[in-house]
């Protein structure tokens, strides 16, 4: 195993492996539910709501989701939130017509509200897990992982809803929550983050919003998420309207992402080591945007859509780099008694994003139109770029967070 790579303590690894199986099954519901949502309401509303009662919770339980992931073993809470949202799932089995709606849009609510309380704990363990200079490497794994699953689940989603078989997608998404936890629990013990001199408790959410330090990440989270927001509404209507593509084209086109994904995740994962947070931030969030622009004005040369898989396939490789430097940069500035803090705070702070970003996507059935609203989505991305450039923190040299042996002491099983 490559000394460069976080894969070389065994605790990543099975971190990686739990993420990379719940990620493939998530993403065949990812694709599959928001396409049965739009069927069922025929409206690019319908959709909004969903999206927006998916980031709701972040909103609600940011507070909740510090607290938790700063005072208990976050491995047992990462299971239990697995495992609840393995059964939150099973709703679903019975939405079959547009009546049905409300039970989809309640599951969709409690399975992001755990979602809430669990990217906070993963996110503050990972240094725990391997040294500082590996942090990267290990950011962009878990991206490479989560593409993984994007490259198989999103076009079996796409595949399996059109031949009717929701049920199938939500019978295997369940199976990968639970062997998901299965793994969390097999991750050695951590201790309780230590507070900083003068602390009694670990940082809270609204404190964490106060760290200078991080307020340009914060800036180019929100901007960003605002474009994603965008993004995840306006991508439907671009494929079935501007391309005039099908469901299954859809499904197509969000895992081709995958391909630059899994190429950025493997570069950054396995053989580039020492590069800068903030400068694969700024490089990555100007590729998103030119990418981007190229291809939301594509459809006045063709609507073929090979080369909209290409450009679909490029995109995915700043969109690795881009989380990989900015969770990098937050894991190496936060102290260890802010990680559940500002963890949880990121998610408060990409969910307002997002749902600004997905209100504004809701325009496109009004007088704005789809076109306009594209360009301003891929200008965001231009503009966090400049805004990370700007204020986000240089790296810093500091003592490592973990061993730095290949096999550390706390690599086996708790």
């Amino acid at each position: 195993m490559s000394s460069r790579s976080a894969f070389a303590f065994p605790a990543f690894r099975r971190l990686w492996a739990a993420g990379f199986i719940s990620d493939t099954g998530d993403w065949m519901l990812f694709i599959a539910l928001p396409l049965v949502v739009y069927q069922l309401s025929g409206s690019a509303l319908g959709a909004s709501i969903a999206f927006l009662l998916e980031l709701l919770p972040a909103v609600l339980l940011a507070p909740l989701a510090a607290r938790l992931a700063g005072r208990f073993d976050r491995r047992w809470l990462m299971a239990i939130v697995n495992v609840g949202q393995a059964l939150a799932l099973l709703p679903l089995l019975f939405v079959h017509q547009q009546s049905d709606l409300p039970l989809a849009y309640a599951v969709i609510f409690v399975h992001a509200s755990l979602s809430t309380l669990f990217e906070p704990a993963k996110n503050s363990l990972l240094p725990d897990l391997v040294d500082r200079d590996r942090l990267v490497s290990a950011n962009a794994l878990i991206g490479l992982n989560q593409n993984l699953g994007r490259l198989i689940g999103g076009p079996l989603g796409g595949i399996l809803l059109a031949v009717g078989d929701l049920g199938l997608i939500i019978a295997v998404d369940v199976a990968t929550y639970i062997l998901s936890a299965l793994l969390i629990v097999s991750l050695p013990r951590t201790p309780r983050p230590p507070s900083a001199p003068g602390e009694s408790e670990p940082a809270g959410v609204f404190a964490a919003l106060r760290i200078h330090r991080l307020r340009g990440a914060y800036a180019v989270i929100l901007i960003s998420s605002v474009a994603q927001g965008m993004f995840l509404v306006l991508f439907i209507l671009f494929v079935l309207d501007s391309m005039g593509g099908s469901d299954a084209e859809v499904g197509t086109l969000r895992g081709v992402q995958a391909v630059g994904a899994i190429v950025a995740g493997l570069t950054l994962g396995f053989v580039v080591r020492g590069s800068s947070p903030r400068g694969l931030t700024v490089a990555s969030l100007l590729a998103f945007g030119v990418i981007s622009l190229l291809t939301w004005n594509l459809p006045v040369v063709t609507t073929n859509v090979i080369p909209y898989i290409i450009l679909f396939a490029a995109v995915g490789a700043p969109g690795v780099v881009m989380v990989a430097g900015l969770m990098s940069t937050l894991q190496s500035e936060a102290k260890d008694a802010q990680r559940a803090g500002v963890f949880a705070a990121v998610g408060l702070v990409s969910a307002v994003g997002q749902a600004a970003g997905i209100l504004l996507g809701g325009l496109a059935d009004g007088g704005i139109g789809l076109t306009p609203l594209l360009e301003v989505q891929g200008v965001l991305y231009l503009a966090a770029g400049l805004i990370a450039y700007l204020f986000l923190p240089r790296h810093r040299e500091a003592a490592p967070s973990a061993p730095t042996d290949e096999v550390p002491s706390q690599g086996t099983a708790g």
